[in-house]
């Protein structure tokens, strides 16, 4: 089968757009030729160039088929696009059934062919998170210079109408300045793949970035060893840099050791943003003073210079970053809180100076529930965003809360204090920790449910897939603290606790939840202006809803894991359940219900009852109330109330005692005379008192199980 390659070589590509345009290119190419492709399409990319190889097939013949078009009674302008869409003449129509018909005869289509009459759109169509528009309409990332098209060592020929003089061939280009000095500069003409790979790398391009990734990672690994030290791994950096060189060359630095003592996520955070240099550490895990640096050429000198220039450069950021660290330890960190009060949160929530207080007080009111001294949690929450208002947080904002830290220890805090300032972002993603220490633990809880609260409180929640507060990633941080540290917290209280900072939120721009609530209130007369304080059933129909949420979450967390997300809904359905420790220890003592000898039979047990119930009662309302003992005629009806008079204290008094395996294990005992049941007892009886008593004794047992969890849930 015949091998294309395919190239678009341009300017400098920036980094970060590279990976995704050639995966977007490589779709859209399969898209485009999916008659002749064979197999996924395989993707390239680097500064100057993204592009492909794909197997084609040489050719491929359509299948015949029919069109029908507009009734022969419509007018003539739907029958002209008709036309012009299949590309045919009225003389190819046949009428049918009062329709004009377009008999499209089977055709062979040549994979060279596809090709050239797809490029050209699919070039001008293509999409990049950011364009620049030169040489009249045409668009690109950056300017296009050439496109390399072969399929089977022949050049596909096709134009880009925008782009006069710009045809495709079977040229490409080496690196800008080796290849020039090694005399192999300017264009060179390829075949296919092979020797396209083979010219490249001649001409000083390492054109697989996966390739490049690794001659940078081994590259630094080996300069380090030598010194002792260790590369401080960075897989997004590793692949900007290699985004950033055709021809990677590691080269090692050295840090000045006027600057060593400060903070080293301060000098890691300066190298990495500002210059894409990579830290190095000693064995025990501190700072070294060295930093890893990728040049895009081999140097005649081995990189001295090179080293040489960068190590000024570093010197100057490093002397910027000592002036910030130097100048904002000349104050406290509470001298910074007044001018929060002139940074707008948000424009429903007021200022971040607003927001401090409302940690304070939420801090305060979480740090015995998590076992945290009160007074320390609202310290922390009192400095935690202080920093934002720092020089140096100001110029990196990736600092905030690390930063924090140091002033607060430099200042005398409590370490706990300070640590809490540190970690109460955290976790930022799924690979980060979550706080441990209870007054770290406190601050961070009231960080992420006051930014619940409130943008929930206000209506600005996440809709399909935008989450432009990140309140997902919030909810997520409070379960994993949850979990983690196996917290028991009483998550409607904590909510109403934090929605009592949000008065302002009472009105137009409230929450659908709030607002009905507010309007309940007023038909009862009980509403009042806020002024202070809110009303209890306003406050437990707001927190109701942002616990689905969190609950939503949850599920969404487990099924990522694997795990049963099934269970944890019906444990949630047995009634509204806020403490999702306990919720967790319910949904595995159900899942060894259901996984166990018993679960299946009884799981269909229930299902089958409550089909029935189901059915009944949309014939004649809900089957409420006592059970007639002197009707439970038969054996196992009167096998199965008995089994039910056992169950249901033992069920009860085990949910209280919050033991679940004992409760399962009494569900777990109604199996068989739930089996014998329904083998031999008939619930819809043709006497009607027979068959309403029945039906009150699967309600009962329909009630009994739901108290434990809703099974209807489950799946399976």
């Amino acid at each position: 089968m015949p091998d294309l390659l395919l190239e678009l070589f341009s300017e400098e590509i920036p980094a970060r757009m590279q990976a995704r345009g050639a995966e977007d290119l490589a779709k859209a190419f399969a898209s485009a030729v999916a008659p002749v492709l064979e197999g996924a399409p395989r993707p390239f990319y680097g500064p100057r160039r993204i592009g492909l190889s794909a197997t084609l097939r040489a050719e491929v013949t359509t299948e015949g088929k029919e069109e029908r078009g507009p009734r022969t009674s419509a007018p003539p302008a739907a029958l002209d696009g008709f036309l012009k869409k299949h590309g045919a003449t009225r003389e190819m129509l046949a009428e049918q059934n009062g329709f004009w018909v377009f008999r499209k005869p089977a055709e062979t289509v040549t994979a060279a062919s596809l090709v050239a009459s797809a490029m050209p759109a699919l070039i001008r169509g293509f999409g990049w998170p950011k364009s620049m528009r030169w040489n009249g309409p045409f668009t690109w990332v950056r300017p296009l210079h050439r496109v390399l098209c072969v399929l089977d060592g022949q050049v596909v020929p096709f134009a880009i109408e925008e782009l006069p003089g710009l045809v495709s061939g079977n040229e490409t280009e080496g690196h800008r300045i080796m290849a020039a000095h090694a005399g192999k500069g300017g264009a060179f003409a390829v075949t296919g793949l092979a020797d396209y790979e083979a010219g490249l790398r001649e001409r000083f391009v390492v054109p697989d970035a996966a390739e490049r990734m690794r001659i940078i990672e081994e590259g630094m690994n080996r300069l380090a060893a030598a010194q002792g030290v260790r590369v401080v791994p960075d897989r997004g950096l590793l692949e900007e840099v290699a985004g950033l060189v055709e021809w990677p060359v590691p080269l090692l630095g050295r840090i000045d050791d006027a600057f060593m003592d400060l903070p080293p996520e301060l000098m890691r955070t300066t190298m990495r943003v500002n210059q894409r240099y990579f830290s190095l550490v000693k064995p025990d895990g501190s700072a070294a003073p060295f930093f890893a640096l990728v040049a895009n050429i081999a140097a005649l000198d081995g990189g001295a210079t090179l080293v040489a220039g960068n190590e000024r450069v570093l010197r100057a950021r490093l002397s910027d970053a000592r002036f910030f660290w130097d100048q904002d330890r000349k104050q406290r960190l509470e001298s910074y809180l007044p001018k929060l009060e002139s940074v707008v949160f948000h424009a429903k929530l007021g200022t971040q100076g607003s927001r401090v207080q409302r940690l304070v007080k939420l801090a305060r009111h979480l740090a015995p529930l998590v076992g945290a001294d009160a007074g320390l949690a609202a310290r922390a929450a009192e400095l935690a965003k202080a920093d934002l208002a720092s020089g140096l947080v100001g110029e990196f904002p990736e600092l905030q809360g690390i930063i924090g830290r140091y002033y607060a220890l430099h200042q005398g805090e409590d370490p706990r204090v300070a640590e809490a300032i540190a970690a109460h972002y955290r976790p930022l993603g799924p690979g980060d920790a979550v706080p441990t220490e209870p007054v770290a633990i406190a601050v961070a809880l009231a960080d992420k449910l006051d930014t619940l609260a409130g943008f929930f409180a206000v209506d600005e929640r996440p809709t399909g897939s935008g989450d432009p507060f990140a309140l997902r990633r919030a909810a997520l941080g409070v379960i994993r603290i949850l979990r983690e540290n196996g917290l028991r917290l009483r998550l409607g209280e904590v909510i109403g606790e934090a929605f009592f900072g949000f008065p302002q939120a009472v009105g137009e721009t409230s929450s659908p939840e709030f607002g009905m609530a507010v309007a309940q209130e007023k038909l009862r007369g009980g509403y009042q202006a806020p002024k202070g304080s809110l009303h209890p059933p306003m406050v437990a129909a707001f927190a109701a809803g942002l616990v689905d949420f969190l609950a939503e979450r949850l599920r969404v967390q487990l099924r990522a894991e694997g795990a049963r997300h099934d269970l944890v809904a019906a444990a949630f359905g047995a009634g509204a359940e806020d403490d999702f420790v306990r919720l967790l220890a319910r949904a595995d003592a159900l899942k060894a219900l259901v996984e166990g000898a018993d679960g299946p039979n009884l799981l269909a047990a229930y299902k089958r009852a409550a089909n029935i119930l189901r059915i009944e009662e949309k014939k004649d309302g809900p089957h409420q109330g006592a059970i007639d003992a002197a009707l439970l005629t038969a054996p196992e009806e009167q096998a199965l109330a008995a089994a039910l008079d056992a169950a249901e204290p033992a069920v009860t008094a085990s949910l209280a005692a919050e033991n679940y395996i004992s409760a399962m294990s009494a569900l777990a005992a109604l199996r068989g005379p739930l089996d014998a049941f329904f083998e031999r007892v008939t619930v819809n009886d043709p006497v009607p008192e027979l068959r309403r008593n029945r039906l009150r004794l699967l309600a009962r047992l329909r009630a009994g199980i739901d108290a434990v969890a809703d099974f209807s849930r489950i799946e399976g």
